[in-house]
Parts: structure tokens; sequence; C-alpha cells
């Protein structure tokens, strides 16, 4: 029986992501830092998708702290099984102009987004290597493809994530290991609804007009990337042509971007 591991897996893309697996008989750990999401989480996969409850773990813990999601996860194994696939689905973001972003929130960003996602793959990859087998994926976003305004801090994070995939990528094949990383766009989540409370007009201008995906969404492509074993996920055609043709329509959109912002008011 497959076992997966989601970190962020009380809401959001990694319960979608859950509720997938958990209907095809998967064994799941849940991984978040509040315990009654979690307890919540496992209600809804129980009572909804028919999952047994002997067949779910959660563990209450923050995916910034390296010792923490190590020991997590390591809980997680002992009680269902080796890892098969591991999403990384944790994440933060909290959008403000540089100037007015404080550090610690700067820092906070960068620690879970990027290194979060370091520290769940250190507590799985090396038994992967030994198996010779396993899945991982990494969400990223498409703040990971272009600069967005008020966002610095988010993209930085999104950004390093997509060069690390691509290095572990190279070494983990030789193991047999698979990694993936996605590129979702604006998703209907609760993260989603507080980004938005403070998301700086200038930014609205240009992300706004475009419609969120449902995490249903997200999380079926998701899958599917993964059976295909498929390194780069892209979602819409916009997405997809930064990631194939960044260096070439980054210019563009840039400029389409700065125009929207002066017209209204931005500058």
């Amino acid at each position: 029986m497959t076992h997966v591991i989601i970190t962020g897996g009380s809401s959001g893309i990694g319960l979608a992501l859950a509720s997938i697996y958990g209907a095809r008989g998967a064994r799941l750990s849940l991984i978040a830092r509040s315990r009654d999401l979690l307890q919540a989480a496992a209600q809804k996969l129980t009572s909804k998708y028919g999952v047994k409850a002997e067949d779910i773990r959660i563990e209450p813990a923050d995916v910034s702290n390296g010792d923490e999601i190590g020991a997590a996860i390591s809980r997680c194994v002992n009680a269902l099984g080796p890892c098969d696939i591991l999403v990384t689905a944790a994440g933060v973001v909290e959008p403000a102009p540089f100037e007015a972003m404080q550090s610690a929130a700067f820092h906070r960003q960068i620690e879970t987004n990027f290194f979060g996602t370091v520290h769940a793959i250190r507590a799985v990859y090396p038994d992967m290597m030994r198996r010779r087998e396993g899945h991982i994926m990494m969400i990223s976003s498409g703040a990971a493809l272009i600069g967005i305004y008020g966002y610095t801090a988010y993209c930085a994070s999104k950004f390093a994530l997509h060069g690390f995939a691509q290095a572990l990528r190279s070494e983990a094949r030789r193991h047999n290991v698979s990694v993936s990383v996605c590129f979702p766009p604006d998703t209907e989540t609760p993260q989603f609804e507080r980004e938005l409370a403070s998301r700086p007009r200038e930014a609205s201008v240009v992300m706004g007009a475009v419609r969120p995906w449902t995490a249903e969404a997200v999380a079926r492509k998701i899958v599917r990337g993964i059976e295909r074993r498929r390194f780069e996920i892209y979602f819409g055609p916009t997405l997809y042509l930064l990631g194939r043709f960044g260096p070439a329509i980054r210019p563009l959109i840039n400029w389409w971007f700065d125009r929207a912002i002066d017209r209204r008011g931005g500058r």
C-alpha cells in the first residue's frame, strides 16, 4: 500500500491531494502546524472519502524547524511504513512592498517555503535512495517564474525552490528517485483568502484579472504529473510559456505589468 506524506496537509492543495490518494486506498501522513486543523482534515477524509482511520497519521510540526519535521516524519514512517510519495505543500505568503516588509516576515517565508521543503526532503531522501524508489513533489508557485510587485520574499523562496529541484533531480535520478516541481497559479485555499487581505493594490492590478483555480483542480493535475513522472508541471498557457520560454517573453510581461500598474496610479 502506497504511503503518501504531505506537509501542509490540513487544508488547501495538501488536503485535496490527500483526498485523491485516500480515495485510492493509500496510507496518508498529514503534517501541519495546527493539531485542530489536522484532526478536522482526518475526520473529513474518513467521513467523506472513506479512508480508514488506521491509515491516517497526523503530526503537528513546523516545517521550518528541521529537527521538528524530521522527528514528525520519522514517527509517520514508523507507523505507516516507508514514504513512497512526499508532497511538500506547506507554505506561507505575506505580501508587502519590500520597504514595508518586516524582517521577520521576510525570513518566515524563506524558512517555511524553501528550508521547510529541504527539511522534509532530507527526512525521506536517504531511505528512498537506499530502496531505489520514491517520488518527491515540491509545490512551488507561478511566482517562481516571474517577479511580482509586493512579493519579494515569496518570489525569492519559490525561485530558490526551482533551482533546488533542478539540482536534486540530477542527483536523484541515479538512485531511481523521481523529483518533480509544480507551479500553481492563485488557488482557492484558506491561505489565499488571507493573502488577498494584504495584497498590495499594484499586485492586484496584474494578478486580480486571472481567475483562481480550485484546490481540487490543482491537485488532480499534480497527481497526473506524479503518475507520468514529469519533472515540471505548469498550470495554464501563461505559466507554461513562462516556464518554457521565460527569458524570451519575461521582458514583454514585465512591460505589460509596469504599464498596468502605472495606468492605475501605482506611480
